[in-house]
C-alpha cells in the first residue's frame, strides 16, 4: 500500500510534525505487523524522527543545521538556483525513515515524532510518500 501526504509550507526552514497523518494511514492499512516507510521525494526536503512536543527543540535543530551549513558559502550550485545549503542539509538528514508496526501501531518512542524538514521553502506542493509493508 502506497499513500501520499500533500503539504504546503510557509517558512524557508521548518520542521512539520506529520505523525498523526502517518498514524491514520497505518490504521487504514489494517496491517498488524510490518514496516512503515516514510519518504520525501524532494532534493531539498527531508524526513526526520525526533521530539516535536517542545517547539524550542525544533528551533535548536534548525539553528544547528544553519550553523553547520550556512545559507551562503562557497557553494558552486548556488550559481544555478541559490539553494545549495538546502541540498546539503537534505543529504545530512536523509530522505526517509522506517518505523516498525506492531499490533497495528507505529513503534515510536514516547517523545518521538515523524517530521518533514522544509529546507527550501516556502513551497505550495510538497509531498511525502508512505509505504506500508
Amino acid at each position: 500500500m502506497l499513500k501520499q501526504i500533500s503539504l504546503s509550507t510557509n517558512k524557508k526552514f521548518d520542521l512539520i510534525d506529520i505523525t498523526s497523518n502517518i498514524k491514520k494511514i497505518v490504521e487504514t492499512s489494517k496491517v498488524k505487523d510490518g514496516l512503515c516507510v516514510v519518504y520525501a521525494p524532494h532534493a531539498t526536503g527531508a524526513i526526520i524522527i525526533n521530539e516535536s512536543a517542545d517547539p524550542e527543540l525544533k528551533k535548536d535543530i534548525l539553528d544547528q543545521l544553519a550553523e553547520l551549513v550556512p545559507d551562503h558559502g562557497k557553494y558552486r550550485h548556488d550559481r544555478i538556483d541559490n539553494n545549495a545549503q538546502a541540498h546539503i542539509k537534505t543529504a545530512l538528514l536523509g530522505s526517509s525513515e522506517s518505523i516498525p508496526i506492531k499490533d497495528g501501531k507505529l513503534q515510536l518512542g514516547t517523545w518521538q515524532a515523524i517530521m518533514f524538514a522544509e529546507l527550501d521553502g516556502p513551497r505550495d506542493q510538497r509531498k511525502v510518500l508512505v509505504k506500508i509493508i
